[in-house]
């Protein structure tokens, strides 16, 4: 029988980017634990609630260095989102594929297929998508740099349009 999760409690803040407003939903040790658009703020919560299980958010300042991170990659200094601390839940799979995004630096792109043979798990791509569709922490784990093997844009959680901006932001012309 399935043990109830313990309801979990946190922050929610807002920043405005060139691309919308941020939603930045972080723990009360000051670790983000989600990422996404106010536009795009139900997939968000099911996100939290699958990972989480029952989670409520309360008004809360993000830490000022993660703003400011975040702020400055907007700005253009592409590597600040390393100075992001972030924890997700989720399967060891997915975990693996979630940790192995940051990897990809920024002004290159991947295709899922690669990332599956980097990850030693050649014919899993279609689960390192699904993993990669799973990412709470939009930008910081950077999923919008996994690609079609033809260097295709494929599904961003953000929208494609975001996608495209933020590859171009990061100097990759898609």
């Amino acid at each position: 029988m399935a043990t109830a999760r313990t309801p979990q409690t946190f922050n929610l803040d807002r920043l405005t980017t060139p691309i919308g407003t941020a939603l930045l939903v972080s723990d009360d040790d000051g670790v983000l634990r989600a990422l996404d658009w106010d536009d795009y703020e139900g997939r968000m919560l099911e996100l939290l609630r699958l990972h989480y299980g029952p989670v409520t958010l309360r008004d809360g300042r993000a830490p000022a260095e993660m703003r400011k991170a975040l702020s400055d990659y907007f700005k253009g200094d592409l590597d600040r989102l390393t100075d992001v601390t972030w924890r997700v839940a989720g399967t060891p799979f997915q975990q693996k594929v979630w940790h192995a995004l940051p990897k990809i630096r920024p002004g290159t792109t991947m295709s899922y297929g690669a990332l599956a043979a980097k990850l030693k798990v050649p014919n899993a791509m279609r689960a390192v998508g699904h993993a990669n569709g799973s990412n709470p922490i939009s930008v910081v784990v950077p999923c919008h740099r996994l690609i079609g093997a033809n260097g295709s844009l494929v599904k961003y959680g953000g929208g494609l349009e975001r996608k495209r901006w933020l590859l171009r932001h990061e100097g990759v012309e898609i």
